[in-house]
């Protein structure tokens, strides 16, 4: 079993903490139900407004004919975080059941809430 991936503070990308994957699966699942505010009702989130929520969806119509998927446990494998100054910035990679890992991508900033604690602020689908 690997090691447990911890949050740094060092602004060079790491692997998603393991800490933060629960509620990062949560979101996604939130863009897969096609929540009107992404993230909307998970705690600890910011859920995204319904207009960015949209542009989001958008998004992923442009990208193709496909179904997005929850999140795999290979999502971890190259889903990255890293530190810039005052928070985190995930990129999640996107799956989706025609192909697998797509070109999409989650932007999620992380912040401290406390000592042991942490924010969720989704922000944007894209292809990177």
């Amino acid at each position: 079993m690997a090691a447990e991936v911890m949050p740094l503070k060092d602004e060079v990308q790491t692997p998603v903490p393991h800490a933060w994957r629960d509620v990062l699966g949560e979101i996604v699942r939130s863009i897969v139900r096609g929540d009107a505010r992404i993230g909307e009702g998970i705690e600890n989130v910011d859920p995204i407004s319904e207009a960015v929520s949209d542009q989001c969806r958008e998004v992923v119509t442009n990208y193709g004919s496909v179904t997005l998927t929850e999140l795999p446990e290979a999502a971890w494998d190259t889903s990255v975080a890293m530190w810039q100054g005052n928070h985190w910035d995930c990129l999640v990679d996107l799956w989706t059941a025609e192909e697998g890992r797509s070109d999409l991508v989650l932007e999620v900033a992380v912040a401290e809430e406390g000592e042991t604690a942490f924010r969720f602020r989704p922000y944007l689908v894209y292809v990177p």
